[in-house]
């Protein structure tokens, strides 16, 4: 498969649909696994992990069809492939850092990936665009039927599934939620939901998860502890609280517009003006200012940008995929200015400069 194929069209769950995804960007399921004949990842000789990435690669192989998974080795890709699927998020940054035999398969969608010999000999992830739980875990409840008709999963009857790190151990399912909180972050309440969310064990993280700082108002929360829970009560802790922040980022956005109208309404027409002008932006700063403007949509502020083109340009203004549009490695400070060109492009429909 051709890396440069996936930049031509975002993944499902960039493309802005869903239910709330004016807030909630992606609804996410992930399994760890490991195959019971073989140890940890971190116990495995090199011989080992060669067998165990020709195994699972195999079964993955007998799925292919049906499921229309694309499979790459990660080993073979150079720093920039990797970056982008890191970007994607198809793989942890763990992953594309490690050494050795590794791979992933994600379908054309971008709903089912699974990544090899990362932290785990195995991890499945589903993701859905909007608060779609559920269907997120309807969709990983088959892909787990199918793979245990090949594969004999570690398991021990009064601690079930057994992984890598001890907080995965039972049931090995992480359950998050990505929610867009740029109100909250101006009404300095995230501190106190912070708080609030690590008394329930709920773990807030940044837009690529575990390891990352919040960049852009993007939060992921997700379940901390596994051992102990069904999957059914991992889906339920955090489905229930959703509704809550939904509704005190909601609350919010009114307190903005009510208070402080022309100051909230400055804020998201410098976003959008500075987007559309600019000639050189790192993505540090690309990410608040989209977090401004795609507020403003969402508050009626804005009325000529579709939720999709904004969630896209999350991901597309990173750095490897502005590498890749471009067709070449650029430095940081090429990569600020070819950044900048488009988002000028996107956002404003400038001609004379050709899509890259």
């Amino acid at each position: 498969m051709e890396l440069e194929s996936l930049v031509q069209e975002p993944g499902e769950w960039l493309r802005g649909a869903g239910r709330e995804s004016d807030i909630v960007i992606s609804s996410r399921v992930r399994l760890a696994r490991n195959v019971a004949s073989y140890p940890f990842v971190t116990r495995l000789t090199p011989q080992e992990r060669n067998e165990l990435g020709t195994l699972l690669r195999h079964t993955l192989d007998q799925l292919a069809g049906p499921l229309r998974l694309a499979y790459l080795e990660v080993d073979q890709l150079d720093e920039l492939d990797r970056q982008l699927l890191v970007e994607r998020q198809l793989i942890s940054r763990e992953l594309a850092e490690t050494e050795g035999t590794r791979g992933v398969a994600f379908d054309q969608q971008e709903q089912l990936s699974l990544m090899i010999l990362e932290e785990d000999h195995l991890r499945i992830q589903v993701v859905h665009s909007g608060l779609e739980l559920e269907a997120a875990w309807q969709q990983m409840e088959r892909m787990h039927q199918l793979l245990q008709r090949h594969l004999t999963f570690a398991f021990h009857d009064q601690f079930g599934y057994l992984t890598a790190c001890p907080t995965n151990v039972g049931t090995g399912m992480r359950v998050s939620v990505m929610m867009h909180l740029p109100a909250l972050v101006l009404t300095r309440q995230m501190e106190h939901l912070f708080r609030s969310l690590q008394k329930i064990n709920l773990a807030v993280r940044g837009l690529y998860g575990e390891g990352s700082q919040p960049v852009g108002d993007f939060f992921q929360i997700s379940n901390q502890v596994t051992l102990g829970r069904s999957e059914q009560d991992l889906l339920r802790q955090v489905g229930e609280v959703v509704p809550t922040i939904l509704e005190y980022e909601r609350k919010a956005r009114e307190y903005l517009l009510k208070e402080g109208y022309e100051n909230i309404l400055d804020q998201v027409n410098r976003a959008y003006g500075i987007l559309k002008a600019c000639r050189t932006i790192s993505s540090e700063e690309t990410l608040q200012l989209l977090s401004r403007v795609r507020m403003g949509v969402n508050m009626g502020l804005i009325q000529d940008v579709p939720l999709e083109v904004l969630n896209k340009l999350i991901v597309y203004t990173q750095p490897a995929h502005l590498q890749k549009l471009h067709g070449q490695q650029l430095d940081s400070a090429q990569r600020n200015i070819h950044r900048a060109r488009y988002l000028r492009q996107m956002l404003s429909g400038e001609e004379g400069e050709p899509a890259e």
